[in-house]
């Protein structure tokens, strides 16, 4: 059977066959330091850590003449990123060991000088505004558009999209999300063809669809779109380590040498060589497999759907309406109690306890993430007990109205402010005076802080935007029906964080 292909890994492999004598970082010396430590502690628990540990610092080194440097790449992580291009269809790629967060953060300081204008998507990940402010740029953001069927947000559409663009044409680039955490999205191709009329880039945080275009039943990538920038969390929904993800580059109309500096600002000068081989031997798997590798999950998860349909129990899965330009990844099984017997919070933890973890939840959905090996480990059998069993828990019990249970996190952006706003400063600055007050209280002042309920990730709320009555509602909806919030300094949400304006 022929082997992979795989140039960094092998690399790495070869270099600790060498038996080599490490007198360079990082400090566990190729394991020798854990497992001179490991001598001096209970026998049982150090046998587990080297059972854990052992095999992954033989490969977790630095930049040798035999490893070769993320930050300037010769040898094995060059041919290993030239490879990834050629399996994804892109003309560059470029290895992230911080997420999509690093390629996020390097696209937006690669485009945007203090000052520029770019339109993006009002809904994005934390990490876009955070490479805002680092930019010190100004956006104009577009509202989403809301799926009636599941109250879900989606991408602005392509005519809101033009109409920023031909009213702000100095923009330097549009910035969108797709798909969304819920797996809903769309075809780019359109959204491609007008910024490129504009000779705007169009960059792409496709975090969740690092295994798009593999198969025929999945969506199409926003690099078959031939988007110019698209980063892909490729550990997200592929056999890759967490914080492994790509940066996929293509077009005449981003400066690449500035997108290399920006990533060496922003990536550790001390990358993961784990991380990165796992990137490799991912690209390899899907070079090799193909198709072949999401076929049979997406088979199964066909038939658990309409189990789950005929079954007829209070638990239902999300099936949302196709039209001309929506993409709905297969693999991304959403669940409700639409009875009201459940919020989508209660039914994460239920299936908790029956120890099915879920990747997210809001007030009326929880997400799972389906993967390549579901049909042959028995991870959709055990999900059917547990929900059999939740069902004969639940099927009885009365109907509660804690809180709004037909609203997910993400339908009331349109109360947030017109489709396309006035240009938003970002810039990093002095922290101002503020104060703390009672939520209810803080209508109409402006906020302090980024209010992050996570998952998803999404800001509610940026620093400086003023509180509405919508907001407000939303904050209290989410922290009542159990939530949990970054970059608010009470987890609570009893109180927020508000500027001091000083009065004319």
């Amino acid at each position: 059977m022929e082997k992979l292909k795989i140039p960094l890994y092998e690399a790495l492999i070869k270099h600790a066959q060498n038996s080599p004598a490490s007198y360079h970082v990082p400090g566990h010396h190729n394991g020798a330091a854990l497992e001179y430590a490991l001598q001096a502690i209970d026998r049982g628990q150090a046998d587990e850590i080297r059972g854990h540990l052992s095999a992954m610092m033989q490969l977790d080194v630095t930049e040798l003449s035999s490893t070769d440097d993320l930050h300037h790449p010769e040898a094995s992580i060059m041919e290993a990123q030239r490879l990834a291009a050629q399996c994804y269809g892109a003309e560059e790629t470029c290895f992230l060991v911080g997420g999509s967060t690093s390629g996020n953060l390097a696209l937006l300081l690669a485009v945007c000088d203090p000052g520029d204008l770019i339109i993006v998507q009002r809904n994005v990940h934390k990490s876009v505004i955070n490479g805002l402010k680092l930019a010190g740029a100004r956006a104009v953001f577009l509202t989403p558009r809301i799926d009636k069927g599941s109250g879900l947000s989606m991408v602005p559409t392509v005519e809101q999209m033009k109409a920023a663009l031909h009213q702000y044409p100095e923009a330097k680039a549009v910035f969108l999300s797709n798909p969304n955490y819920y797996g809903m999205g769309v075809k780019l191709d359109a959204y491609v063809e007008v910024c490129h009329e504009y000779g705007k880039p169009l960059l792409i945080d496709e975090a969740h669809g690092a295994h798009y275009g593999i198969h025929d039943q999945l969506p199409t990538s926003a690099i078959q779109a031939e988007a110019d920038g698209v980063v892909q969390s490729t550990h997200k929904t592929l056999p890759a380590l967490t914080m492994g993800a790509m940066l996929h580059l293509q077009g005449s109309l981003l400066d690449r040498r500035r997108v290399r500096e920006a990533l060496a600002m922003v990536q550790s000068s001390s990358p993961s060589f784990p991380i990165m081989a796992s990137l490799d031997i991912s690209r390899a798997i899907v070079d090799k497999l193909g198709y072949k590798l999401f076929h049979s999950a997406i088979e199964a998860i066909q038939s658990f759907r309409l189990w789950v349909r005929e079954s007829k129990m209070i638990i239902t899965a999300l099936d949302v309406e196709h039209n001309f330009d929506m993409q709905i990844d297969p693999l991304r099984l959403i669940l409700k109690v639409p009875s009201g017997k459940l919020s989508g919070y209660e039914l994460h933890r239920e299936l908790e306890k029956h120890g099915c973890w879920a990747e997210m939840s809001d007030p009326l959905y929880t997400v799972l993430v389906i993967g390549p090996q579901a049909a042959a480990d028995g991870t959709l059998s055990r999900l059917k007990d547990a929900l059999t069993a939740i069902h004969q828990t639940y099927a009885s019990s009365e109907c509660h109205d804690l809180y709004d249970l037909h609203r997910p996190y993400s339908v009331e952006w349109s109360d947030h402010g017109e489709d396309i706003s006035e240009p938003v400063v970002f810039a990093r600055s002095k922290e101002l005076a503020s104060t703390r007050v009672p939520l209810d209280e803080a209508i109409d002042h402006r906020s302090a802080e980024m209010i992050v309920p996570y998952p998803p990730g999404i800001p509610l709320v940026y620093p400086g935007e003023r509180f509405s009555s919508s907001h407000l509602a939303d904050i209290k909806r989410l922290s009542d029906a159990g939530a949990k919030f970054q970059g608010a300094e009470e987890g609570t949400m009893a109180t927020v964080a508000i500027l001091i304006e000083e009065k004319c």
